[in-house]
């Protein structure tokens, strides 16, 4: 593979501050601004303008200031940094091709390109593991960036290349060849003094050597997504490589660290939301025209009504009951609406949780007494009746057992949210059971963390029940805010 220059200075012709923006940078900018906004992240023209004159005025000749510099102009919050950064090393990379301290040394060329068989000895990878150990173990960045050039050289590569398309780039299989993690020991033996004791400063250790070696896998994953964008385009890479903001992961599909991040969002959207719920209710407060009070005044001067007469509102605060699937992959969407609701309980008069897999228990006391949000779930599952004779979902069961014994729980101000997906495992979906709740509540709504395509297929419920009840598509975080601001009553 050649190299060509990615960047004027690359050229030998540097481009220093005060000098305009060259075309092929601008088309970069513009591309970059779209792969960010197709990521959710608002970025205006004007915000676009501040990135160029950023890049006129910093120039070229150093690739991490371009990349503080076009932050600090189309960003609003920390959480959007990760995406940046990784649709940033998509429009100004490096290079092209393989890098040039890879050229200039390249890793030794195996005789058999086959990757070796359990118990058969693999040279090219000890070296690539001996120098990386004693990288992370210095905790050299430069040299762990030239092996993550030279590991998805040896490694990465996948594809005969015969057929367009059929090519390409993994950072997966070369770490998986290469298995940075069972390196930890031999870095820790090498970071420890001579002779001493086993003690806490040695797990103090370990966790600063796993955080290299995830550092390292992140360069690797860097490394192939670059090369990757030369073989499809950047455009194609951004949108389906580049791992979303927080607020915008998929309930059904987020791992544990992807939850974890999600409730560390739960407070800054919370206060958020509070915000545009107050806004709400002070509009709300006028109340609506008085059609008849307005004309009496008008009399007064000839029929023009200057003065509008409004029917005031009783200032009074909602009360919220969430009915929440705590089963399978819907406990996490419901695991964090619960504590959303939760840091926003004063916005309501009153709040009360209740969660099911195929029984219905209240868990209000449970939500407010936990310290440890990632354990919400397994501390519902052990501390309330929410299963029967089975462990699968039963809705119909569940909403039955909601109107037989928690009916009191819904009034005249009550908003009901229901949460989870509607699949019933093909058992009886008791609609009458949610007729009862609706008669009684002031408004309910039914969010769903599956798409609508998705209603009609398998064993789910979700047009039944759709029938007596409003339901809405809820998959991430920044649909939940759009839909609590915009649904809930104030």
């Amino acid at each position: 593979m050649t190299t060509a220059p990615r960047h004027p200075e690359a050229a030998g012709a540097p481009v220093t501050a005060g000098e305009p923006v060259p075309a092929d940078t601008a088309a970069r900018l513009t591309g970059l601004v779209r792969a960010l906004r197709g990521h959710g992240l608002r970025i205006g023209p004007a915000e676009t303008v501040d990135a160029a004159a950023v890049l006129d005025v910093l120039g070229f000749t150093d690739r991490e200031r371009i990349r503080a510099g076009l932050a600090a102009a189309l960003l609003r919050s920390d959480g959007q940094r990760a995406v940046f950064d990784a649709t940033f090393d998509l429009f100004f990379p490096l290079g092209v091709g393989t890098p040039e301290a890879v050229r200039a040394d390249p890793p030794p060329v195996p005789e058999d390109p086959e990757p070796p068989r359990f118990g058969r000895p693999d040279p090219l990878r000890d070296d690539l593991r001996e120098r990386l150990a004693a990288a992370l173990a210095a905790d050299d960045r430069a040299a762990q960036a030239r092996l993550a050039g030279e590991v998805m050289e040896a490694f990465g590569r996948y594809g005969a290349g015969g057929t367009p398309g059929s090519d390409g780039w993994s950072a997966q299989q070369a770490l998986g060849r290469l298995s940075p993690e069972t390196l930890l020991a031999r870095i820790l033996a090498a970071l420890r003094r001579p002779g001493a004791p086993t003690d806490l400063s040695d797990l103090v250790l370990a966790d600063e050597v796993r955080r290299r070696i995830r550092d390292f896998r992140a360069l690797v994953a860097t490394e192939a997504r670059r090369r990757v964008a030369e073989l499809r385009g950047p455009e194609r890479i951004a949108e389906r490589a580049v791992a979303p903001t927080a607020d915008r992961i998929d309930f059904l599909y987020a791992g544990r660290d992807q939850l974890a991040e999600l409730r560390r969002t739960v407070h800054p959207l919370a206060r958020k939301l509070a915000t545009r719920l107050a806004a709400r209710r002070r509009r709300a407060a006028r109340g609506h025209i008085d059609l008849r009070r307005t004309l009496r005044r008008s009399l007064t001067t000839g029929g023009v009504p200057l003065r509008p007469a409004y029917r005031l509102r009783r200032p009074a605060r909602p009360e919220l009951v969430l009915l929440c699937d705590v089963s399978g992959s819907v406990a996490g969407f419901a695991d964090f609406t619960m504590l959303l609701v939760q840091a926003m309980s004063e916005q309501f008069s009153k709040v009360r949780v209740f969660a099911f897999v195929n029984r219905t228990a209240e868990v209000t006391d449970l939500l407010r007494s936990g310290d440890d949000p990632a354990r919400l779930a397994a501390r519902i599952l052990t501390g309330a009746e929410v299963t029967g004779y089975h462990g699968n979902s039963d809705y119909g069961s569940a909403l039955g057992g909601f109107a037989d014994h928690h009916l009191d729980a819904v009034g005249p101000r009550t908003c009901v949210l229901v949460l989870g997906d509607a699949r019933n495992n093909h058992r009886d979906p008791n609609v009458d059971a949610l007729r009862r709740i609706a008669a009684r509540a002031r408004r309910v709504f039914w969010l769903n963390p599956e798409q609508p395509s998705l209603w009609t297929t398998g064993d789910s419920a979700a047009l039944a029940y759709a029938a007596v009840v409003e339901m809405h598509p809820c998959r991430n975080a920044r649909r939940l805010g759009e839909l609590i601001t915009r649904l809930l009553p104030v």
